[in-house]
């Protein structure tokens, strides 16, 4: 899953130690994070959005593949939804 908590996190000038800190979670946890490479429980995701005083819409880019066949053509939508501002 895509996230914006590297982006949202320098608006407060806050390094992954810090944030870590603040939502009782280790660093690496942040990084793998802001890679995509893990997926945060809902409680996470909600520590992480009031820490960094922001929605859970703002933090988290959802993408989503869907493909099927349409005369003899395969047609492959990906849908990404975020809510940016």
């Amino acid at each position: 899953m895509k996230t914006r908590i590297k982006e949202v996190r320098a608006r407060y000038d806050l390094t992954q130690e810090e944030l870590a800190d603040k939502v009782g979670v280790c660093r690496e946890t942040i990084s793998l994070m802001e890679k995509g490479k893990y997926n945060p429980s809902l409680k996470l995701t909600h520590d992480i959005a009031k820490a960094l005083q922001t929605t859970i819409d703002d933090l988290f880019i959802c993408s989503r593949r869907i493909s099927f066949s349409f005369q003899g053509l395969t047609i492959l939508l990906i849908l990404i939804f975020s809510n940016t501002t």
